[in-house]
């Protein structure tokens, strides 16, 4: 073919030369223009998401500004260099308790931002706050980043974003309650008062589990980390049972996307295309660090066993119940708008060369905060073991538990 199409264009230009009429000519097609450039706020910006938020839109040339109290960066600095406001999401409160510091929203008045990413917002009286003074000055977009818990259920089937939303008694309180029970009826009212706020320009992103490099809770962390560990590895559940997820970088530059293209509504965060086969993610995070061997252990017999329920493993959960259309939300909206999801491969390899790092970052700053007590004469902070994961059954309760599965004569599945 291409030896064909030199060919002819050479007896092109030979028959053009001879007869001195114009060649034809396919115009070139024009380059794609380069998406505009954005001021964009994020209210945050330190946590998880935020740092590879910022990190996309820098890459795409944007103008970046974070808000927040500033505590964070004393531990875990910013690797980039953007402008930084500070304040507090309460207007009624300062950044922190130092003579001066600043107060509310102060450092916001004035001024002016294209897109406004909201990563930080739980309680709808400071939302309502962020989103009214923003709009005022200019901003066309909120991007408000809410969450699956929002939902009322879990449809069977796949629920998407017209499933009931969840709603609060009380819907001014502003504690998450003993077992998060407010988390997403108060997610809801933030939203609401985004849609308020700017009825034209509201983004209402609800993401599940988020996870990837970065991730602070360690629940999807745990099972890469796990199969490192090497030997037999408890595998809950059944290798069929569904599984989502979003990756921390896809979501982020997804945010980038939809601030560029200005694309508003509400869409479910989450991947991946379709849910996942438990079987086939623990299958990976094995082939990534080789030495474990899954022995599967049934939902039922682990609930008998004290090991059951929503919190018994970190991501996973038995697709029984209320829980039946956990993992098994539609994502449609999201895919048509862009959203994006990278091979689970490339999460579990990411999280294997990031962890053993963030390890040894949580001894030094656990170091650092216990000498600076002592160094004030005040109680040491009453911080986790830095050593270990956060969440999931200790490997000593994993290996009772595959001990007693064993012990009663149940095969290995």
């Amino acid at each position: 073919m291409l030896r064909g199409g030199l060919a002819a264009a050479a007896l092109g230009l030979v028959h053009s030369a001879c007869s001195k009429a114009a060649p034809a000519t396919t115009p070139a097609p024009k380059p794609a223009e380069p998406p505009p450039k954005r001021r964009i706020l994020i209210l945050g910006g330190t946590g998880f998401l935020g740092p590879k938020t910022v990190e996309a839109a820098l890459a795409r040339g944007h103008t970046v500004t974070i808000f927040n109290r500033g505590k964070r960066e004393k531990i875990q600095p910013l690797e980039f260099n953007v402008e930084h406001l500070y304040g507090n999401r309460d207007p009624n409160l300062t950044a922190d308790d130092a003579p001066g510091s600043p107060k509310g929203l102060e450092q916001l008045v004035g001024r002016e931002f294209d897109v406004v990413i909201d990563n930080s917002g739980y309680f709808p009286r400071m939302v309502k706050a962020s989103a009214e003074l923003l709009a005022k000055q200019g901003a066309k977009q909120y991007i408000f980043i809410s969450s699956i818990s929002a939902y009322d259920e879990n449809p069977a089937h796949g629920g998407d974003e017209t499933t009931r939303l969840a709603k609060l008694a009380d819907p001014t309180v502003e504690t998450m309650g003993e077992q998060f029970e407010n988390y997403g009826g108060a997610k809801v009212l933030c939203e609401q008062a985004v849609q308020a706020a700017m009825p034209a320009g509201a983004t209402i992103v609800r993401p599940g589990y988020i996870v990837g490099p970065g991730d602070p809770t360690d629940r999807f962390t745990y099972w890469p980390m796990r199969a490192a560990r090497g030997g037999d590895m408890l595998a809950p559940g059944a290798p069929d049972d569904p599984l989502q997820w979003i990756d921390v970088r896809d979501l982020a530059e997804w945010l980038v996307r939809l601030a560029e293209q200005g694309t508003t509504g509400a869409f479910n965060a989450i991947g991946p295309a379709t849910p996942a086969r438990w079987g086939d993610v623990l299958e990976t995070c094995v082939a990534a660090a080789p030495g474990a061997k899954l022995v599967w252990v049934p939902a039922a017999w682990l609930e008998n066993a004290g090991q059951g329920g929503e919190d018994a493993f970190p991501i996973w959960v038995a697709p029984t119940g209320k829980f039946v259309g956990f993992h098994r939300w539609n994502n449609d909206r999201a895919e048509a708008a862009g959203l994006t999801f990278r091979p689970i491969d490339n999460t579990v390899k990411a999280i294997l060369d990031w962890f053993p790092k963030e390890l040894e970052r949580r001894v030094r700053v656990t170091h650092e905060l216990t000498e600076a007590a002592k160094a004030k004469g005040t109680p040491p902070p009453k911080l986790a073991d830095p050593t270990k994961l956060r969440v999931a059954p200790t490997f000593e309760r994993e290996q009772e538990l595959l001990a007693k599965w064993r012990a009663e004569g149940q095969p290995a599945k």
